[in-house]
């Protein structure tokens, strides 16, 4: 942590960081974010909640902050002047970590009944939101509303991590650990701009092969892995075109998309788009074989054939490794098994940079997953482990080695 943390300084050096801290058992986890954020040359202000009073006294929180924690609502004066508007005008940015439940379905609802919310709703900074709860209570329907309705307002949430859980159970729940937040505020507040001037180009989701107006052959896609990177890009000031397969995720912001449904039309705009492009990051799931006959009507069930002959669609990745030229391209092999053996046969293959390997049976690392577990391997026979991460630090975690090879380029 020390020679991390050492980098880490000068990015935070004077920023003004409000820290929201509630009534969850990974309250005290807060206490070495705050140290660690004060180490960096933060500034730091904490609001507790009255719940997290009850895990870790304000005491500890004001002694190493060296500020009055905001606690009391009905407390009118605070640098005489009305609390909750003093302390958000002078943030750079709203941390809750960690978020409860509660405090989730607060801030999601607009409610104002505790010092905490009321500073959300008055914030004019970013607000980085890191939930922690049991597992189940994580994935119940209406936790994930409110994060959903958090995110559509422009909240960023960290996702929360799996492990052993406080109730004894196992599962995704647990805080984020101190250096994922860390990173997470890094990028906030000090954000890399070291794709800037350069064109990304990113696939992402499945493709639809149709057999006929009705049914279709596709894959589990979910294009998570694909959106995430394409957001990571352009927060590091890439122009970045995104091609995707069809997927219920919104575009992320300042992103060109260009939407495809079949693996044929992914393929043209690929070809299109990439005389523009010095990076290309083929993350979509394209089906690999299509039916041979696209039926003109709905093809009725005593009708139907009992075998459908297929074809091969369009080999994108392989196309682009051919007219590959001085590009960075990366690739990505989903596999059930031989993981490294396989994407290390796709690198040669393809002509690939860096191709990024996930096992798809392991739990947390699917297609419909927030998170991921991936190798990055590399032509050299380097292999880099990552651990399970959201997706969007995943993503952060290739362009870094994007950023170094683009960096070695003539």
């Amino acid at each position: 942590m020390v020679g991390w943390a050492g980098s880490f300084a000068m990015s935070l050096q004077g920023k003004r960081i409000l820290l929201g801290v509630t009534g969850s058992i990974a309250a005290y986890k807060a206490v070495e974010l705050l140290r660690q954020l004060t180490k960096a040359g933060a500034e730091v202000q904490v609001a507790m909640t009255e719940a997290a009073t009850k895990f870790v006294t304000p005491l500890t929180f004001e002694t190493l902050s060296r500020q009055e924690v905001l606690l009391d609502m009905w407390s009118l004066a605070y640098n005489h002047r009305i609390g909750h508007l003093e302390a958000t005008e002078r943030a750079d940015l709203l941390v809750v970590a960690p978020a409860t439940a509660r405090t989730l379905a607060r801030l999601a609802l607009g409610l104002a009944d505790d010092f905490l919310s009321c500073i959300y709703l008055a914030s004019r900074c970013p607000v980085l939101v890191a939930p922690a709860m049991d597992c189940d209570m994580f994935e119940h329907p209406a936790l994930q509303a409110n994060l959903a309705t958090l995110k559509a307002r422009g909240v960023h949430i960290l996702e929360p991590e799996s492990g052993p859980l406080a109730s004894g159970l196992v599962g995704r729940g647990r805080l984020a650990e101190i250096p994922a937040i860390l990173a997470a505020i890094e990028r906030m507040l000090a954000p890399r701009r070291d794709l800037d001037g350069r064109v990304v180009l990113v696939t992402a989701g499945p493709t639809r092969e149709p057999l006929d107006p009705v049914r279709y052959l596709s894959n589990r896609s979910s294009g998570k892995m694909g959106y995430a990177i394409a957001e990571a890009a352009a927060a590091r000031g890439a122009t970045v075109i995104l091609v995707s397969g069809p997927t219920a995720l919104a575009a992320p912001p300042g992103v060109d998309m260009i939407q495809v449904e079949t693996a044929q039309e992914m393929y043209d705009a690929v070809l299109a788009k990439l005389p523009l492009a010095a990076v290309v990051l083929k993350a979509a799931a394209v089906a690999d074989y299509r039916p041979k006959q696209h039926a003109g009507q709905k093809i009725k069930k005593a009708e139907g054939p009992s075998e459908i002959a297929l074809e091969p669609t369009p080999d994108i990745l392989a196309e682009v490794g051919r007219r590959k030229g001085s590009r960075v391209l990366v690739g990505f092999a989903a596999e059930t098994n031989d993981l490294v053996a396989n994407a290390r046969k796709k690198l040669a293959q393809k002509h690939l940079d860096l191709v990024v390997a996930n096992d798809v049976s392991q739990p947390g690392a699917g297609f419909d997953a927030d998170t991921n577990i991936v190798k990055i391997l590399d032509p050299a026979g380097g292999v880099e482990e990552l651990p399970l991460l959201s997706k969007r630090e995943v993503a952060d975690r290739i362009l870094d080695r994007v950023v170094v090879l683009l960096a070695k380029q003539p």
